[in-house]
């Protein structure tokens, strides 16, 4: 089955913001992971699958043209990765979501992996500008014996630029489950006036935050303390172990240190449960 695109920017524009949606599908062929479906709406692109670490491995890059996501704009990004296929999918860049206008904007990822699969959800940071008003919801469903890791990094204002987030919205939501049954699920409700955002058991200040999420059958004791003997260079770090989960913890105000102590950590893990060594993509050092 060849690689599909349809749709266009064109159609998917309106007065009241974009309208993008994009579809990927892996499929395991003989030794090969395959781009099957890649279907798109609006400015949400894949271009090709790479294959920088041989033919068992699928990378890809998403691409958002516009940069950002303004109000009013609603995406939705959906990959499924068929059994035995392996996918690794990242970023050119940080996310954006621009100040609101008024209006609120959306975007829902939902990623789904079979028995065997395996995906690599690696993303650059989100960064909220001050009077951005967003959700973002990440819906990930596992079968059997499926793998996945993925970033989760937020930055709250433009640090650079001296901006802080004080107006605005931003709600977060994730969950995980295999085989139908929760086995991560996290909210989180942003408000730029809110002082709790100051408070130590919230986020004491600090402007960048996330997690590294592992989901496998078996995370042992030994690559759980690997994951602890490594430390971010700036910023809070914390591993924890939960039954078929490997959660690590960034609070602190250095989205690159934020970046490069995930990057190391998925270095510890690839190899443990993929047995695979990192392969940082290459749009990373651009």
């Amino acid at each position: 089955m060849p690689d599909v695109a349809t749709g266009g920017a064109g159609h998917a524009a309106s007065p009241h913001g974009w309208r993008a949606r994009l579809a990927l599908g892996f499929e395991r062929r003989d030794a090969r992971s395959v781009l099957i479906r890649r279907e798109h709406l609006g400015p949400l692109r894949v271009q090709k699958a790479l294959y920088p670490e041989g033919d068992a491995v699928s990378h890809a890059i998403l691409l958002h043209p516009p940069a950002g996501i303004a109000g009013g704009d609603s995406l939705a990004i959906d990959v499924s990765v068929g059994e035995g296929a392996h996918a690794l999918l990242t970023t050119p860049g940080a996310g954006k979501w621009y100040r609101a206008d008024g209006r609120p904007a959306e975007q829902r990822i939902q990623l789904s992996v079979a028995d065997a699969g395996s995906l690599e959800w690696l993303p650059q940071e989100s960064m909220v500008f001050d009077g951005a008003d967003g959700n973002a919801t990440l819906d990930v469903q596992l079968s059997g014996n499926a793998c996945f890791i993925g970033f989760d990094l937020w930055c709250l204002g433009r640090r650079a630029r001296g901006e802080r987030f004080t107006h605005g919205r931003m709600d977060t939501a994730i969950r995980i489950a295999r085989d139908g049954r929760p086995v991560f699920v996290e909210q989180a409700r942003l408000r730029g006036d809110d002082p709790r955002l100051g408070s130590r058991a919230v986020l004491g200040g600090a402007s960048v935050f996330g997690s590294l999420l592992v989901a496998a059958r078996d995370i042992d004791a030994t690559l759980v303390e690997a994951c602890r003997n490594e430390s971010p260079t700036a910023g809070l770090g914390a591993v924890t172990r939960l039954p078929g989960l490997l959660v690590a913890r960034y609070r602190g105000d250095d989205a690159e240190a934020a970046r490069h102590w995930f990057a190391a950590l998925w270095a510890i893990v690839r190899p443990a449960l993929l047995n695979r060594p990192a392969c940082p993509p290459r749009i990373w050092n651009t």
